[in-house]
């Protein structure tokens, strides 16, 4: 009986030590898209978000005199696994508040989430419109670029007067919602969208919507442009089809380095992106490009830059609210500015945006460079684009 009760005892002790080791810990939960089509954009926003941790903390990996634990679910660009591992998090894992996931079919079954636990979400990098729009929550903040912005900044480069547009777009939230957004942000540019083609997210041959698209353009008079709005794959081999025998051009935002490969087919093609290493011009992309290149032998990549911004956004939001209370936390990132390798961003106050730079480039090809190079046209400055609030007020 004394031996039962003195390991009852120990492990009552145990049980008490672990309880308050944890209380002591910032618990962050990093919900994301591991495994699965978009696999080469979740690993690089790891490796952003723990470089941001890292540079934000000074190199400690604490703030407020607590060690920072970053736990890790795979959601597997899938909805129900999104939802319950991030319920997982907060229920079982004790997670202070959470970042994540890439897709945005699996963002938008995690936001109810966040709101019944009553604890932060980060989204970084899923893109889609309603995640700050008609599916938002007040316990939602985003880092990554929305499909607003994203379609303002590629109006602003492809949006001529006189130019015939028909979009290629992935038949899921992200596809659907980039092609919403880019036809709000060309209106009054001149240019117009005569044709939408949807296509199945893992479609790998585009022959039969090359067909509908090159039918919708052909005869049409001024400029003409197929716009693509796709994550993973190669769409762009509709340019193996030659469209310019109909005097068709192809357009398309920016991706990362071994998706821009493609690109080199098309010299001369102008576009916007969220980031690319040699673009933003401040010691933090510096610091960035330096480390990584050290680290792992390449330049950060377009969702690495992300994943940074996302954990320098928790380190001051965590100084800034003086803890882990989700309340001072949401009061103190409505408005915050920090510094991120793209710049500076600010967390809108109407639906937790963050509002940046993005960047309007036209492709030029190195023989000796991997990948088109995305030249920098010019920044396009937050306050340059209107992004529509949609959340209801």
């Amino acid at each position: 009986m004394k031996l039962l009760k003195t390991l009852s005892g120990i492990a009552l002790a145990a049980t008490a030590g672990l309880a308050l080791a944890q209380a002591k810990e910032i618990r962050i939960a990093h919900v994301y898209d591991k495994t699965g089509p978009l696999e080469a954009y979740a690993k690089q926003t790891q490796a952003g978000l723990m470089m941001g941790l890292e540079y934000a903390t000074g190199g400690k990996m604490e703030v407020l005199g607590r060690r920072i634990v970053v736990i890790e679910k795979d959601s597997q660009f899938k909805p129900d696994a999104g939802k319950a591992q991030l319920a997982a998090a907060y229920a079982d894992d004790k997670v202070d508040l959470a970042i994540g996931p890439t897709g945005s079919g699996v963002a938008l079954a995690m936001l109810p989430v966040a709101e019944e636990y009553k604890k932060i979400l980060l989204v970084e990098p899923a893109v889609a419109d309603a995640i700050t729009g008609e599916r938002w929550n007040r316990y939602i903040f985003r880092t990554g670029r929305s499909s607003s912005q994203d379609a303002i900044a590629n109006a602003v480069a492809v949006g001529k007067k006189g130019t015939s547009i028909a979009t290629l777009a992935q038949d899921y939230a992200f596809g659907r919602d980039g092609v919403k957004a880019f036809k709000e942000a060309l209106a009054g540019t001149g240019a117009e969208i005569v044709h939408e083609e949807y296509a199945p997210q893992q479609t790998t041959d585009f022959t039969a919507p090359a067909e509908r698209l090159f039918n919708a353009l052909k005869d049409r008079k001024g400029r003409k442009v197929i716009f693509i709005i796709w994550a993973g794959g190669n769409p762009f081999k509709i340019a193996d089809l030659n469209p310019g025998r109909f005097g068709i051009e192809i357009a398309s935002g920016g991706n990362i380095l071994p998706a821009l490969a493609a690109y080199k087919a098309l010299p001369g093609m102008e576009g916007a992106t969220y980031y690319y290493y040699e673009h933003p011009k401040n010691k933090i992309n510096q610091w960035l490009v330096a480390e990584h290149q050290k680290r792992y032998k390449s330049p950060p990549d377009f969702f690495t830059a992300g994943g940074m911004a996302a954990g320098i956004a928790v380190v001051e939001a965590l100084k800034k609210a003086g803890g882990t209370d989700t309340e001072k936390l949401i009061a103190a990132m409505e408005g915050m500015s920090f510094e991120t390798p793209k710049g500076r961003m600010t967390f809108r106050k109407e639906d937790h945006q963050a509002m940046q730079s993005m960047y309007h480039f036209k492709i030029k090809v190195d023989p000796n460079v991997a990948w088109a190079i995305p030249e920098l046209v010019r920044e396009i400055k937050p306050e340059e684009m209107k992004v529509p609030i949609r959340v209801k007020q």
